[in-house]
C-alpha cells in the first residue's frame, strides 16, 4: 500500500535473522492460497459440500468477490493510515485474528451441507485476514535493507512461499489424503488422527492445518523482525489520505505509468481468477479428488519457481514488457486449452472412454500456469521500476502497484460467478478470464518502454 511511501517512518535495517523471519511470513501464509483457495478445500467444497459444480463455483465466486470488494475498499485507507502510525506489526496481528478464525471455521463444512453460508463466511474472513496481513508485511520491506538488496530479499521471500506451498501439499498427501482407490495415504498409512474420508475430514482439516502452520511460522516475524516506532493514531487518517491522494495525482500525470498500472490491475486480477478456480474446474469437469489436486498443485508451484528464474533471464535479455506480453499470450492459450478440455474431448477432439489424456493435459496446463505466472509477476515489478524511474520514489511506486492490485480484486471472481450462474456451465464460467487477459494486453501495448520514450523525446 501507500505504506511503502514514507521511508522516514522505518528503521534503518534488520539483521539476517530479522530478514529471514520476514521472508518466512510468505511461507506461513502460503498454505491458505495453496490448500484452501486453489488445490484442496475449494474444489472439495464445490464437489462435495454443494454437490453441483456450477452452483458451487458460483457460490464460491460470490464469496471471493465480496471479500475482494472489502479488501479493495479498505486497503487504501488502512494502508495510508498505517503509513502515519508507523508500526506495522500491530496491523498484521489484528488481521491475523479473522484469518485464524476463518481457517479454523472451515472444519464446519460437511458433505451435502443444506446451507453452506457459514463456510463461505469463514472463507471470506480468512481471505480478508490473509490479504491485509500481506499488505502490511509488504510495507515493512523497505526497512529491511538498503535499496540495492530489497529485490533479492523480495524474490527470496517469494521463492520461500512457493516452497511452503509445495511442502504443505506434500504433508497433506503423505498424512491426510488417501490415494485414489485406496484408504491409505501416500505413506501407506490411514489418514492421521482417524480422519474419515467419507465425511470429508481430510479436506476439512486443511483449514485448521493452515491456521496452525501460520501460528508456528509467522511467530518469528513478530519476535525478530524490527518494526517502525509506533505513533499516535490521532490525525493519522486525514494525513494518510492526503499522502495517498498526492501519490495518485503524480501517477495520473504520467500516461505510461498510469496505463501500466491499469493493465497490471486487469491481468493480475485475471491471474488470481485462474488460480482461484483452476482447481475447482479440474474437480468438477475431470472429477479429480484431493490426491490428484495435490499433485497438480505441486507441479504448478514447483515449475513456478523455475519459471520465475527463467523469466528473470529473459527480462534481462529482451526487457520486461516482452516477457509480460509473451506470458499473457501463453496464459490465454492455456485458458482456451482448459475450457476446451473435458473428460470426453481435448480441443474438441474426442478421446477414448477412460483415457488419461485429459488428465495429462491438465497437468501440463498446471506446469505452464506456474511457469508463466512466476515470470509475469517478476517482470511486472521490473517494468514498474522502469516506468517510475525519475518520476517518484520506488516506495511510492510499489505502494501504487499494491493499490492497483487490490482495486479490482473482486472483478474476476464476480464475473466467473455471474457467468457460471447464468449459463449453468463451469466451462463457460471460466471464459471471462480470457477477456480480462485480452483487456490487460491491449492496455499494455499502449505503454512505451524506456527506450521508446527516449526515442520519442529525441524526435
Amino acid at each position: 500500500m501507500g505504506a511503502t511511501c514514507r521511508g522516514d517512518a522505518v528503521p534503518t535495517g534488520a539483521d539476517r535473522r530479522g530478514v529471514f523471519a520476514w521472508m518466512l511470513f510468505d511461507w506461513a501464509n502460503q498454505p491458505f492460497q495453496t490448500l484452501i483457495v486453489t488445490f484442496v478445500f475449494a474444489p472439495w467444497f464445490v464437489a462435495e459440500v454443494v454437490g453441483d459444480p456450477a452452483r458451487g463455483q458460483a457460490l464460491w465466486g460470490a464469496a471471493a468477490a465480496i471479500a475482494g470488494v472489502c479488501v479493495a475498499v479498505l486497503a487504501p485507507v488502512l494502508g495510508a493510515v498505517a503509513d502515519r502510525t508507523g508500526a506495522r506489526k500491530p496491523w498484521v496481528l489484528a488481521f491475523s485474528v479473522p484469518y485464524l478464525l476463518g481457517c479454523v471455521g472451515l472444519w464446519l463444512a460437511t458433505p451435502a451441507m443444506p446451507d453452506p453460508t457459514v463456510v463461505l463466511v469463514c472463507y471470506a474472513l480468512a481471505f480478508i485476514g490473509s490479504e491485509f496481513g500481506q499488505v502490511f508485511i509488504n510495507a515493512m520491506l523497505p526497512s529491511l535493507a538498503p535499496r540495492a538488496e530489497i529485490g533479492r530479499i523480495s524474490g527470496s521471500g517469494w521463492a520461500l512461499g512457493y516452497l511452503g506451498g509445495v511442502v504443505s501439499l506434500l504433508i497433506v498427501l503423505a498424512l491426510l489424503a488417501p490415494a485414489p482407490g485406496s484408504t491409505l495415504t501416500l505413506l501407506g498409512a490411514p489418514p492421521i488422527l482417524g480422519l474419515d474420508p467419507g465425511q470429508g475430514e481430510p479436506a476439512r482439516a486443511t483449514g485448521p492445518f493452515a491456521a496452525i502452520w501460520y501460528v508456528v511460522f509467522a511467530l518469528p516475524m513478530f519476535l525478530w523482525t524490527p518494526d517502525a516506532p509506533g505513533r499516535p493514531l490521532r490525525g493519522a487518517v486525514r494525513a494518510g489520505l492526503a499522502d495517498l491522494r498526492a501519490t495518485i495525482a503524480t501517477a495520473r500525470a504520467r500516461r505510461d505509468l498510469l496505463l501500466f498500472l491499469l493493465a497490471s490491475m486487469v491481468y493480475r486480477d485475471a491471474l488470481v481468477g485462474l488460480f482461484t478456480f483452476g482447481g475447482i474446474y479440474a474437480a468438477g469437469v475431470l472429477g479429480w479428488g484431493m490426491f490428484e489436486l495435490g499433485l497438480f498443485g505441486i507441479v504448478a508451484a514447483g515449475v513456478g519457481a523455475a519459471g520465475a528464474w527463467i523469466g528473470g533471464r529473459a527480462d534481462h535479455a529482451y526487457g520486461p514488457r516482452a516477457v509480460i506480453v509473451a506470458s499473457i499470450w501463453a496464459l490465454i492459450g492455456l485458458c482456451v486449452l482448459v475450457v476446451l478440455t473435458t473428460r470426453e474431448s481435448v480441443l474438441l477432439l474426442p478421446v477414448p472412454p477412460g483415457s488419461r489424456i485429459p488428465d495429462l493435459v491438465f497437468f501440463a496446463a498446471g506446469g505452464l500456469l506456474g511457469a508463466t505466472s512466476g515470470a509475469l509477476q517478476a517482470a511486472s515489478r521490473t517494468l514498474l521500476v522502469h516506468q517510475a524511474e525519475g518520476v517518484m520514489q520506488p516506495g511510492q511506486a510499489f505502494g501504487l502497484f499494491a493499490l492497483s492490485g487490490k482495486a479490482t480484486a473482486f472483478l474476476a471472481p464476480a464475473l466467473i460467478a455471474a457467468v457460471t450462474a447464468a449459463t449453468g456451465s463451469q466451462r463457460l464460467g471460466l471464459s471471462p478470464v480470457i477477456l480480462l487477459f485480452l483487456v490487460g494486453l491491449v492496455l499494455l501495448y499502449g505503454v512505451k518502454t524506456t527506450t521508446e520514450q527516449h526515442r520519442g523525446q529525441a524526435a
